[in-house]
């Protein structure tokens, strides 16, 4: 027996390759599929199967493009309901591995067609269970992202993840392996734990879902507190359910190269101008309209939330990184990228071209700034539950995700004296650059956000807001 977790950082997402005897199948795969197909090479193993939790919301699945290449066959649980060439499991089918099997377990909750896949030694022993969404460590997948009508409720969902985990979770032996399709970070859940596995004990003990409780009170756990999900859920979700081009014909029109004069010509059709350099390099100078999604942070999630799927894209990359940031696009649905500049941002400038930049300040600057200064605006761009664990008084709080919304910027003017700040910096310079875009350019970008504004508190007044924490 051979299993890989696959854990990609930047979405919480993990994949599995599992293998026994030469055959392998892979669970909830990434679009991009040359590490299992290189695994199997590698192993001398055939991918027999493509085993699916459920229609993602989260990332596109690669499982299309995984089946095109290996002949293997998609396995989706049951009430699964889709147009792509799929085998829809019956509830407890099995399937063999090598010396192994693979029994699907439907578990209604996340989504209708929600299954996990319970894997079993040579004897028949359970060993360990691949919980999609419908088990974290330390949490639930969340009821509310599934379709609903006017006969399904998200309480409804929540009442069949109440009667999934009890029947088919809850009697699994302590010893089995938890393995989750997503850690901590996820917009899947409310609060996962910081873990990639775990075991069912473990979970027993410690996961607020599966303590003894009514139905009634499950039902107000899991729903209470759920924040909206990123606008791109639901178009992952209807990709995934209806299919996509390939990985490799995305590739092949992203990676073209841009002349200065080509990208004035797609900047002048109002394609979008993302560059992907982190946001240091991007504060100290870049092609004006451009916004600012580094790689370093949880890009894939943050270009997904803000870009329009419908407008093409052209990039400005570092040198070396324009497949990756394609490939990480594409990971949540985004086809329509058009070319990255050749040369990146130092060809721009070389051809003497405008360029516009952002003023970074150091929290001791701003904290002498604000005693002075009656035009300053404290711009808080983290989320509502961080601004109301601790934030600088007067601060006015505008999510990063709610910049995109029409007049979200009403309140925000030229002739103020703009101050952003995140949590750490990343958030806060592509609120700039997305600020900048609406024609406000008096911005300034605080250094180290409010982790650098707690260490130096006591000039500050810091206040929260207790009834948004309750």
């Amino acid at each position: 027996m051979f299993i890989k977790q696959f854990y990609t950082g930047c979405i919480s997402e993990a994949a599995y390759y599992i293998e026994s005897d030469g055959v392998a199948a892979v669970i909830d795969p990434l679009r991009d599929i040359e590490s299992y197909l290189e695994l199997a090479k590698e192993r001398k193993a055939t991918i027999k199967y493509i085993f699916e939790t459920h229609f993602h919301a989260d990332f596109v699945s690669g499982h299309l493009d995984l089946a095109k290449v290996t002949g293997a066959t998609i396995v989706y649980g049951p009430l699964t309901q889709t147009p792509l060439p799929v085998h829809i499991a019956k509830d407890e089918e099995v399937f063999r591995l090598g010396k192994l099997s693979i029994q699907v377990l439907h578990t209604p909750g996340h989504t209708l067609e929600s299954s996990c896949f319970l894997l079993k030694d040579e004897t028949g022993k359970d060993m360990a269970i691949f919980t999609g969404d419908t088990l974290f460590v330390g949490d639930v997948g969340r009821p509310d992202l599934a379709q609903k009508t006017n006969e399904i409720t998200t309480e409804d969902l929540a009442g069949m993840m109440y009667d999934s985990l009890q029947k088919r979770i809850i009697p699994l032996s302590d010893e089995v392996i938890v393995y989750p399709a997503h850690g901590a970070g996820s917009s899947c859940g409310k609060n996962l734990g910081p873990e990639t596995h775990s075991t069912i004990g473990a979970q027993k003990a410690s996961n607020y879902a599966l303590q003894p409780q009514t139905k009634e009170a499950f039902i107000k756990a899991v729903t209470e507190g759920l924040t909206a999900p990123p606008q791109y859920f639901p178009i992952n979700a209807k990709i995934n359910k209806e299919g996509y081009d390939s990985l490799d014909s995305v590739l092949t029109s992203g990676l073209r190269p841009l002349s200065v004069a080509m990208l004035k010509e797609h900047l002048h059709n109002n394609y979008i101008l993302l560059d992907t350099r982190n946001s240091a390099q991007f504060t100290q100078g870049f092609i004006p309209g451009s916004i600012s999604i580094g790689l370093d942070g949880r890009f894939a999630e943050w270009a997904g939330s803000l870009l329009p799927f419908n407008t093409p894209i052209a990039l400005v990359t570092e040198n070396g990184k324009e497949k990756e940031s394609i490939i990480r696009l594409a990971r949540v649905g985004f086809d329509k990228i058009v070319g990255y500049v050749e040369g990146g941002y130092e060809a721009w400038q070389a051809a003497g071209e405008p360029i516009d930049l952002i003023i970074d300040v150091e929290v001791d600057e701003v904290a002498m700034d604000i005693a002075f200064d009656p035009n300053m605006v404290i711009l808080d761009v983290r989320k509502e539950t961080e601004y109301a664990d601790g934030h600088i008084k007067e601060a006015l709080n505008i999510p990063l995700d709610h910049l995109t919304d029409p007049g979200s910027m009403a309140d925000l003017d030229e002739q103020q004296n703009i101050y952003v700040h995140c949590a750490g910096g990343y958030r806060s310079v592509i609120a700039s650059s997305l600020i900048k875009r609406q024609g406000i350019h008096n911005i300034r970008n605080i250094v180290g956000g409010y982790g650098q504004i707690k260490e130096l508190s006591d000039k500050f007044d810091i206040e929260k807001d207790v009834s948004v924490l309750n």
